[in-house]
């Protein structure tokens, strides 16, 4: 079987949609024998024509006869899609016209055709003085939209699985909810803290990160007394902060780095730091990769709802509102319980589940 998988970015892009897309196409291939086709919905993505035999092609412009063009033309007429759906990976407000109404014709033009999207997000909001807030009930009809046009419906975070079942006026019964899986890979076997060395890793992209030294600073601070850290690893592009130490502890810039090398640091360090709103967890690929090598996941503070299975103190730990003195002991209990967690969810279990959903007869 062959799919087309619609993504906003692939490698050599720094798209964490396209690399969820990625690996997600290569479980599928090993696990299910089902190849995929890539359509790239960026018109400016200059990277090669197949990734690892997986074809790709990519919308010249972004207009739905080009889309149409793309999608009959190119990909030998596979009559499955898998949608990754990202408003804003597709439109630079978050409103892909083009992609919608071109799917709505894709479908329709023929009853064997079958679309499958995962909604990695739904619409935006924002204060009054965003744009966001102006464009939200756009982006919301687009989502809309594309629920009730889709076959079957999968997401990544525990609110959007009810908001899309309210979307389809229960079309979709069963709308699998499915927490983000690390990108970077998935240890078989995670060492004990004690066996690490005494490291702490900060992870991610330059605005994730900057939050960390710009507003966790202190908290940083403490976490590090409090372990007996005599390093910390900064891994991702450039954050354009001058940050040598913290409290006396130096910070290596390491940069960018491939997928094997930032998993090998990953299982030789005890914590890895985040600072992202703990309500959407779930969504973030950093604490994914934090909880599959068995890191003890710690961030800050923002909201007092427990969702996707998620609760700090159990799963995370909270560096600014402590409720104990956090050592080694209780660090191990931590992401005992955040590898458990992950592991309901990971790389193998999601492509059993979106095989499911690409293989089932439609309704």
């Amino acid at each position: 079987m062959q799919i087309i998988s619609i993504v906003s970015g692939l490698p050599p892009t720094i798209d964490g949609v396209g690399d969820h897309a990625l690996n997600l196409a290569r479980q599928l291939r090993v696990d299910f024998g089902i190849e995929t086709h890539f359509v790239v919905g960026d018109p400016s993505w200059a990277g090669a024509k197949e990734i690892e035999g997986f074809p790709i092609n990519k919308v010249a412009v972004r207009s739905v006869a080009n889309l149409l063009s793309v999608l009959d033309g190119n990909c030998q007429r596979s009559p499955t899609i898998l949608l990754h759906y990202v408003g804003y990976g597709y439109a630079k407000r978050g409103c892909p016209f083009w992609l919608v109404n071109g799917l709505e014709k894709w479908r329709r033009a023929s009853s064997d055709r079958t679309l499958v999207t995962m909604f990695h997000e739904l619409y935006a909001t924002g204060p009054i003085w965003a744009s966001s807030f102006w464009l939200s009930p756009l982006q919301k009809n687009l989502a809309v939209r594309l629920a009730r046009l889709s076959d079957r419906c999968i997401t990544s975070e525990q609110r959007y699985a009810q908001i899309l079942y309210q979307f389809n006026s229960g079309k979709h019964i069963q709308i699998p909810n499915l927490p983000v899986f690390s990108n970077i890979g998935e240890p078989e076997q995670v060492p004990q803290l004690i066996t690490r060395l005494p490291r702490l890793v900060v992870f991610g992209g330059s605005s994730n990160r900057r939050r960390v030294y710009q507003r966790s600073f202190i908290a940083l601070e403490r976490i590090c007394q409090e372990l007996g850290i005599e390093e910390i690893l900064d891994v991702g592009p450039s954050t354009g902060l001058d940050i040598s130490a913290v409290n006396g502890i130096p910070v290596v810039a390491m940069g960018k780095r491939a997928a094997p090398e930032i998993s090998k640091l990953l299982l030789s360090s005890i914590v890895g730091f985040f600072d992202y709103n703990t309500e959407y967890l779930a969504k973030s690929t950093i604490f994914a990769a934090y909880c599959a090598h068995g890191l003890i996941p710690v961030g800050m503070y923002y909201s007092e709802l427990e969702l996707n299975g998620l609760s700090p103190g159990k799963h995370y730990w909270l560096a600014d509102r402590p409720t104990a003195r956090l050592n080694l002991e209780l660090g191990q209990a931590i992401a005992n319980n955040a590898y458990t967690w992950y592991q309901t969810h990971n790389l193998s279990v999601q492509a059993k589940t979106f095989a499911t959903q690409l293989l089932s007869q439609n309704n």
